[in-house]
């Protein structure tokens, strides 16, 4: 079952859970048989074999779950490290399920010693589902959840960007619909001012592809953390008329000697230059960080924005070296707050 997405939660007989960002997974146990499989269908079972080993513990032996598969580390949720759980080798999953266990956060019921629940409304999946996970274990965890619309809105504003990326509501009387949108999410839209650093060319135009942005750390340093694509066909022709004038030779760009970025988890990032050193084509185009652009985004990987971010506005009141990473970084507080939560 899945969420349609609205800008305010709803109001009325509803229960409301953080939106996890992590891998939404089903997981089936029959006895010692237990498989994990996302929404996709893709199994998963085999590159978190801790998830495994916890769900055979829990007290029903016949239990289908659905939930969400998420990882902390010391320094909070890390979707990059999620990421890479999923690899093929044998020895390299026994070595991470030891080095970065995962945890399922499970959030509703759907069958249970044989009884399928699917059309038993929400609040009664819950109540069954707590009642089933009471005396569960790590890393198998229960989501928290509210009837409380403050208490809701108070975890929407507290954890912005620190592992959850919004609020799930859910109708009291709903039955388990697969494939509809029949919950209710509204996910957070952040924003930030980034320095425009470069950018990219239509191949075969004169016209703008992408905005790369870029950011400053403590010392100075200037990271790519992301781009922009959204822009209009019209604006991207005369968008090269306002770049133009700032263009640098390579070697007066604070990137001269590559990029300050790693691999995004998700690969390379449309409309990006990607990780770029000096020895491979030079296939962006640098500019004097000048302009400064508000940008809406979603989730982060550590330093970069794992999505293209959205243009709003241009900046000209602020200037670029203000623009630091900490406005896409979490508040460590709030991670432990959420760690906990969890």
């Amino acid at each position: 079952m899945l969420a349609r997405l609205t800008r305010e939660l709803p109001r009325g007989p509803y229960l409301y859970e953080p939106k996890w960002d992590g891998f939404r997974c089903l997981a089936f146990r029959d006895g010692d048989e237990v498989d994990l499989r996302s929404r996709h269908e893709r199994p998963l079972a085999r590159y978190f074999p801790e998830l495994v080993d916890g769900l055979r513990t829990l007290r029903a032996e016949r239990i289908v779950l659905d939930g969400e598969i998420i990882l902390a580390t010391p320094s909070g949720f890390d979707f990059a490290v999620l990421m890479g759980r999923l690899h093929p080798a044998a020895s390299r999953v026994e070595r991470l399920r030891r080095e970065t266990p995962a945890s399922y956060v499970a959030f509703d019921l759907l069958a249970i010693d044989g009884e399928e629940l699917l059309s038993v409304g929400f609040a009664e999946r819950r109540a069954r589902l707590e009642r089933e996970l009471a005396d569960a274990q790590p890393p198998i965890l229960l989501t928290p959840a509210t009837r409380d619309l403050e208490v809701a809105e108070e975890w929407f504003r507290r954890f912005r960007g620190a592992g959850v990326d919004g609020i799930v509501a859910k109708a009291e009387t709903l039955p388990y619909e697969p494939g509809r949108r029949a919950m209710v999410k509204v996910k957070h839209e952040r924003t930030a001012d980034c320095v425009v650093a470069g950018f990219r060319l239509l191949p075969g135009q004169r016209a703008v592809s992408s905005l790369i942005l870029g950011l400053y750390d403590d010392e100075g340093r200037l990271h790519h953390v992301g781009v922009v694509t959204n822009l209009p066909a019209a604006e991207r022709v005369a968008l090269l008329g306002l770049l133009a004038p700032l263009r640098l030779p390579l070697d007066e760009h604070p990137w001269r000697d590559g990029f300050v970025i790693g691999r995004s988890p998700l690969g390379r990032l449309k409309g990006s230059a990607a990780r770029w050193t000096p020895d491979m084509e030079h296939d962006w185009v640098p500019l004097r960080p000048a302009l400064v652009v508000e940008v809406g985004f979603d989730q982060v990987d550590v330093d970069r924005l794992r999505h293209p971010a959205r243009f709003r506005r241009w900046r000209p009141d602020r200037d670029p070296e203000s623009c630091r990473l900490e406005q896409i970084e979490p508040d460590p507080e709030v991670l432990g707050q959420l760690v906990a939560l969890a």
